[in-house]
């Protein structure tokens, strides 16, 4: 499989360099890789960053992590697949010993978790924007248990497109798997704003100094 397409931030280090940590941002369902690279703005200073682009492609530029159905019926062969496919990009681009810290904004969001269900010592301070997880366990989450890393998780409380389950659901696992910075955003969509990422980049600031 090809690895997949990325914008990378401006002054992304060279072939001598050996970034410590990279951000990773992750967009939604039907959305692309150039989504997200404004958010960047919020990161801490001197982080680089990697906005990737999903593997699975709907046609007229959008792009999907995984298939959605009608039901709310998860592919989780598909989403096992697509982390892969990241981790791919993180094997052939980054140092060994390099952390990841996922950003990711709904079906993103969901990524961004996968990665840490999958190789949480690549990970840190994952950001949850509008996201959720999927029904079941991944190979991480008993260990998970007993580390309980950081993590972000905001959604607005008009958002019409996570169901109340995947929310419920996505509620119990970061309870009973992490240490949660949780924001619910009055009247906000399926979107975010400037007070999240307001409430993100003092998240990121804390977790990464």
């Amino acid at each position: 499989m090809p690895l997949l397409n990325s914008v990378l931030s401006p002054g992304w280090p060279g072939p001598a360099a050996s970034p410590h940590r990279v951000a990773l941002l992750l967009h939604g369902f039907g959305s692309h890789e150039h989504d997200l690279p404004g958010l960047a703005a919020f990161l801490p200073r001197g982080l680089p960053w990697a906005s990737l682009r999903a593997p699975l492609e709907m046609g007229y530029g959008a792009a999907a992590w995984f298939p959605l159905s009608t039901d709310g019926v998860m592919d989780v062969t598909a989403i096992r697949a697509a982390a892969d496919a990241v981790w791919e990009w993180v094997d052939a681009t980054l140092p060994d010993d390099a952390q990841v810290v996922p950003m990711g904004f709904s079906q993103g969001g969901l990524m961004a978790l996968q990665l840490l269900r999958s190789r949480p010592e690549r990970v840190v301070a994952p950001v949850v924007l509008a996201g959720f997880v999927h029904e079941g366990e991944e190979p991480a989450d008993a260990a998970l248990l007993g580390t309980r890393p950081a993590v972000f998780w905001g959604r607005g409380d008009a958002d019409p497109v996570i169901w109340p389950e995947a929310v419920a659901r996505t509620a119990r696992w970061i309870d009973a798997h992490t240490v949660a910075t949780r924001h619910v955003y009055p009247g906000l969509g399926h979107a975010v704003h400037e007070e999240e990422m307001g409430d993100v980049r003092a998240f990121l600031a804390a977790q990464l100094a």
